[in-house]
């Protein structure tokens, strides 16, 4: 079972307030690659996964947002659904769980480096399997310079393997559709994970 102190080990390295947009809201900078989705909430861990993960964010995240106006870049690139994704009943979870304050201070999540699958599976069960208010602030980002527009440069740290996935996103633009495949060794993530039983149970409700 893992210790808290590497589960937050882990964290501190996914999760990180780095400066500010252009409109002086906090942001909170998740990397998806840096997620311990499979050592934080695999087999085993018997719920201290979850626990952990709510209980670094009371401690370490929410106190630093406050009640004040912030916004969320996901960074999705290379992201591997065996090892970073922790499902989307998790992700569902873990957003109805935050403090009211910290959810309506929520104003825009900036995913960065989507794929093509991810961009359809949330625009066709988007709006079931998680809240109105949160599918409104989901805002996809395909390349870093269109970040750019909403925060300045040096605000927020972009880590190296981002970088060169953006630049091979911009020389191989088909990567984007999933007509071509990255250069990398292992494959990306691109469709949210839909692997657990809660995940499985929320389309069954929808059809």
């Amino acid at each position: 079972m893992m210790s808290v102190d590497r589960a937050e080990r882990l964290l501190e390295e996914a999760f990180k307030i780095q400066g500010r947009d252009k409109k002086g809201r906090k942001i909170l900078r998740i990397v998806g690659k840096f997620f311990p989705a499979r050592e934080l909430m695999g087999t085993g861990q018997g719920g201290v996964g979850e626990e952990a993960l709510q209980s670094f964010l009371e401690r370490r995240v929410f106190p630093d947002i406050g009640g004040a106006p912030f916004v969320v870049v996901y960074m999705h690139s290379l992201v591997q659904r065996s090892e970073n994704f922790p499902g989307v009943a998790a992700l569902r979870s873990a957003y109805e769980a935050l403090p009211a304050a910290v959810r309506d201070g929520l104003r825009a999540v900036y995913f960065v480096h989507p794929g093509l699958q991810a961009r359809l599976f949330f625009a066709t069960f988007g709006r079931f399997l998680f809240s109105a208010g949160l599918y409104r602030k989901l805002r996809y980002v395909s390349r870093l310079e269109f970040l750019w527009e909403h925060m300045r440069r040096g605000e927020v740290e972009v880590p190296e393997f981002v970088q060169d996935h953006d630049e091979e996103l911009e020389h191989r633009p088909l990567m984007d559709y999933g007509l071509v495949e990255s250069d990398h060794h292992h494959r990306a993530f691109d469709d949210p994970a839909m692997d657990s039983a809660a995940s499985m149970h929320s389309l069954r409700c929808i059809s």
